[in-house]
Order: C-alpha cells, then sequence, then structure tokens
C-alpha cells in the first residue's frame, strides 16, 4: 500500500471507509426515520473508536500525500466531529505541552476553583470548548491554524450540503454522532488523566494495557508512553511502554472501561491484563 507511510493503518483506515461508505449508503438511500436512527445507534461505538485513530493520524499523518489526508480528515471529521489540524492545535501543540500545568492545559480537569471535575462536567465543558481553544492556540502556530481553518470550511461546507440534501439523515447519522464522538473522545481523556496533579511525566497519566481495549483504540491504553514519545506512530507504543514500564507506579494502571472490562479476567491487575499477550498492533512497516 504504497498511499500509506505506514501499514499497520491499511486495515482500520479500510475499516473506517468501509463505515463510511455505509454511512452514505444509508443517508442516500433509506427513507424511514426509524432505520436511519436504529443505524445511528449501531454506529455510537464504532465511532468513538474512529476518534482514536483520528487522534493517532493528527500526531503522525497516515498517508504520504498532503491533499490525501486532507481528504481523510474530512472523512474523520465527518464521523467524529474533530476536523483537520483541530487536534494539532488543541491536543498536539496545546494538550501535550500543558497537561501537567491544570491552569494551562486546553483539556483542564481542575475547574476555576482548583477542584477535580466529575466526568460529565468535565467532557462537556471539553468538548464544548474545543474547537474555541483551538482558536486561541492557532495563532501562534500561524502554518497550522491556516490548515485547521481549510479543512474546518471544507467539513462545513460537507455538511451543509448533507442537510441541503436531506437535513433529517445528516442529522441523525452525522451531527448528532459527531457531537456524541467529540464528547466521548473527552470522556477518554478525563479517563487517563484526571486527578493526576503531577510533576513527573511518568506519574501523569493513567494507563490501560488491556488487549482488546487497545486493538480498538490504536494502542491508546500506553498513554505514559504516548506522552513521553508522543511523536512516534501509535503501533510502537507497546514498544515504548515496555521501556519504562518500570518508572510507571503500579497505581496508575487502571481497567478498561465498558465495553471493553465486561469481558477481562477478573483475576489479574490491572497492570497484568497484558501478560502472556503480545499486542495485536506492535510495531510499524
Amino acid at each position: 500500500m504504497s498511499f500509506f507511510r505506514y501499514k499497520s493503518d491499511v486495515f482500520p483506515v479500510f475499516i473506517f471507509v468501509l463505515f463510511f461508505a455505509s454511512d452514505l449508503a444509508v443517508f442516500f438511500s433509506v427513507e424511514s426515520r426509524l432505520l436511519v436512527v436504529a443505524w445511528s445507534l449501531l454506529g455510537v461505538l464504532p465511532k468513538s473508536l474512529v476518534s482514536s485513530y483520528n487522534h493517532h493520524h493528527q500526531h503522525v499523518p497516515m498517508l504520504k500525500k498532503v491533499w490525501m489526508n486532507r481528504v481523510l480528515e474530512l472523512m474523520y471529521g465527518l464521523q467524529t466531529g474533530i476536523s483537520g489540524h483541530a487536534w494539532v492545535l488543541h491536543h498536539v501543540v496545546g494538550h501535550h505541552q500543558n497537561y501537567m500545568d491544570q491552569d494551562l492545559d486546553e483539556s483542564r480537569w481542575k475547574d476555576a476553583q482548583g477542584k477535580t471535575m466529575g466526568v460529565f462536567r468535565y467532557s462537556l465543558a471539553t468538548a464544548l470548548t474545543a474547537y474555541p481553544r483551538c482558536f486561541q492556540v492557532g495563532p501562534h502556530f500561524p502554518r497550522l491554524f491556516k490548515a485547521f481553518l481549510f479543512s474546518g470550511s471544507l467539513l462545513l461546507l460537507a455538511l451543509g450540503s448533507l442537510f441541503y440534501l436531506n437535513w433529517f439523515n445528516a442529522l441523525v447519522i452525522f451531527l448528532i454522532p459527531m457531537w456524541i464522538s467529540l464528547y466521548n473522545t473527552a470522556w477518554h481523556t478525563y479517563y487517563h488523566h484526571a486527578g493526576l496533579d503531577a510533576e513527573d511525566e511518568y506519574e501523569a497519566s493513567y494507563n490501560i494495557v488491556e488487549r482488546w481495549y487497545n486493538v480498538g483504540t490504536g494502542n491508546l491504553g500506553y498513554h505514559t508512553a504516548h506522552h513521553i514519545k508522543m511523536g512516534i506512530h501509535w503501533s510502537e507504543l507497546p514498544k515504548q511502554h515496555e521501556k519504562i514500564r518500570d518508572r510507571i507506579p503500579e497505581n496508575l494502571y487502571r481497567l478498561p472501561p465498558p465495553p471493553f472490562k465486561w469481558f477481562i479476567d477478573k483475576n489479574l491487575k490491572a497492570s497484568e491484563l497484558d501478560i502472556g499477550r503480545r499486542p495485536v498492533f506492535e510495531k510499524a512497516a
């Protein structure tokens, strides 16, 4: 697959393109509103997983050509509500630089009084402020900001066109799931960081090493490794985790969220869930 920079990206992108094509097929061919709603509900979990790979793409672009990445980002945006370069500004040059400073963190989990927010309040606040904070960060990075504005305009144009063609299908198949996916993305960030008031980067993230959670999220559970080396491809995170795992405190391993935790061995500690299991996505091409 010469279009891809890493072989590990081929399968997930293929699945997400297939899912997006199915969304379009339902949009253009299904008239029953009940069936449209049912299809949208079935897509809630898959689109939350797309969000993880969209996150990885905005750290390390998946395709070789710039225009190909813009097209891929448009698809991701219509699935997740996060446009191209939005997470580059909010997350890569924002949160990753400031996540141990709750006065500056673009995904801060403390409120104005310095107290830890609840998960619902945090996720809602982070989702609602995601794009305003992109506009705050953007002027400091003009080239990235220009790409963000272009990608965002393209996403709005595509979404507006879908609403023009069929407002109900556009609302149910695209806009509402986009918002839910954005909220779920914020929720995952809370799950990885909230409550960790640390000055040591090895103590500032929770880790989830359960195999299938990391298949679904592209190894996002190896979160300390991700923050230590945010520029490496997601497929390399298990190896990076092995290099630093002795420096990660035992209490910073946690069980995966539902539905993954429903299928794990209850006799294993959170730090032992990957014992004897080779990660499915372990290395780049």
